[in-house]
């Protein structure tokens, strides 16, 4: 669990960055990598939350 919750604060701090530079530099590639940050981050959370239930169930 902890494995996955660092990689979540990786991509979550990789979105925030990315975000910011096409925020305020209209950085289209970063606009890129923002969005496949995002979906990663989805994909993430869902795993968390599987992990999560089945932790509540033992």
């Amino acid at each position: 669990m902890k494995n996955l919750l660092n990689k979540i604060q990786t991509e979550i701090e990789t979105f925030n960055s990315e975000a910011q530079l096409q925020a305020e530099n209209s950085n289209k590639a970063a606009g890129t990598r923002a969005r496949k940050a995002s979906l990663n981050l989805e994909k993430l959370m869902k795993e968390f939350r599987k992990e999560s239930l089945e932790a509540s169930k033992k």
